[in-house]
Parts: C-alpha cells; sequence; structure tokens
C-alpha cells in the first residue's frame, strides 16, 4: 500500500465490538486536527505505525501495559515520549480495569485493548473496553483518596477524549507529541 493511501484510510464513524480494532489508519475525530500540522507530516510509512496489547483482568496488567508502552516507544525511536505516556497509559488502563469492567456482568470476559498509534510525531494512547460509562473528570476533596487520573492525563496530552463503541464499550484516548529534535 503507498503511503498517499495510508494518510487517507479511516475507521468506520462508529466502530464496532467486532471491528478489528484499531482499524488500520484509525485516529480519534476530535484530534484529526493535530494531523494537519507540521508536527504531523508524514514522510514516510514509517512514520505511521500501531501496536496492540490485551490486557488480562488483573492488577499486574498495568505495570506489563506501562513496559509495552515504553519498549513501542524505543522501537518506534520516540523515547523521550516515555515517561509522559507511561504515566498516561497507567492511569486509562488503571480506570479500563477499575470502571471498565464489572466482573458480575456477562462482558466481563471481553478484553481490554491498549493501542498505541504513531502518526508522525504523534502519538495516540487509546484504550478500549466492556463499560459503557462515560469517563469523566472528578474534583474529588482534599481527603478523599484518587479521583485525579484524567487530570493528570489532561495536563500531559495536547487533548483527550473517548468515542463510544456500538452496542457496548467505548474507547478512552489521548494524544502526545514528541519533542522537536
Amino acid at each position: 500500500m503507498q503511503s498517499a493511501q495510508l494518510r487517507t484510510l479511516r475507521a468506520p464513524a462508529f466502530p464496532t465490538a467486532f471491528d478489528r480494532w484499531p482499524a488500520v489508519g484509525w485516529w480519534p475525530d476530535a484530534a484529526r486536527d493535530l494531523l494537519t500540522g507540521p508536527p504531523a507530516t508524514i514522510a514516510s510509512e514509517a512514520d505511521l505505525a500501531s501496536a496492540v496489547f490485551v490486557l488480562p483482568p488483573r492488577p499486574e496488567s498495568i505495570h506489563s501495559s506501562r513496559t509495552f508502552t515504553t519498549g513501542t516507544l524505543a522501537g518506534w525511536g520516540l523515547p523521550d515520549l516515555g515517561e509522559s505516556l507511561e504515566l498516561i497509559v497507567s492511569e486509562l488502563s488503571t480506570n479500563a480495569l477499575r470502571h471498565g469492567l464489572r466482573l458480575a456482568e456477562p462482558r466481563a470476559q471481553e478484553p481490554i485493548r491498549l493501542s498505541l498509534i504513531r502518526r508522525g510525531r504523534l502519538v495516540a494512547c487509546a484504550i478500549s473496553d466492556p463499560g459503557s460509562g462515560a469517563p469523566e473528570l472528578r474534583h474529588p476533596s482534599a481527603l478523599e483518596p484518587g479521583g485525579l487520573g484524567l487530570h493528570i492525563v489532561e495536563s500531559l496530552s495536547l487533548r483527550w477524549g473517548y468515542v463510544p463503541i456500538a452496542p457496548h464499550g467505548k474507547i478512552v484516548w489521548a494524544v502526545v507529541t514528541a519533542p522537536d529534535e
């Protein structure tokens, strides 16, 4: 496939749980405008890549997702993104395991997927889970433990958001950019 074709492929407007995810060329619609500026210029097919990791529903999956992220970024020649993206992945993976799975529900056996999608110097981290609840920025009290994860994601990313998946589930994503060399 030629690189010009790779740049124009898009995922379906409303992904479903039955689609192979992420589709080739997927990028969050709410962050498409980031692809038009100079940082997102795709010089070659090497600047367009994706990697997927399936998280088992266990607490140690969070460590595995961070390791997968730093290894993938190193392979792409983007190790400078490691620290920020590792923290984003940790927060989104924790939320997916904590809120995206309800063990009493039949969907609890569906996988949680971490995908890293590279478009030039931009990298999208996307976590899909079977839960239908929308992620929500909370404002916890000073004595309340937790509740700041999405604030961390917001502060470290260019943009973040979520996309519902039919008939149930969601993709929570965040986009970061590598520093100029």
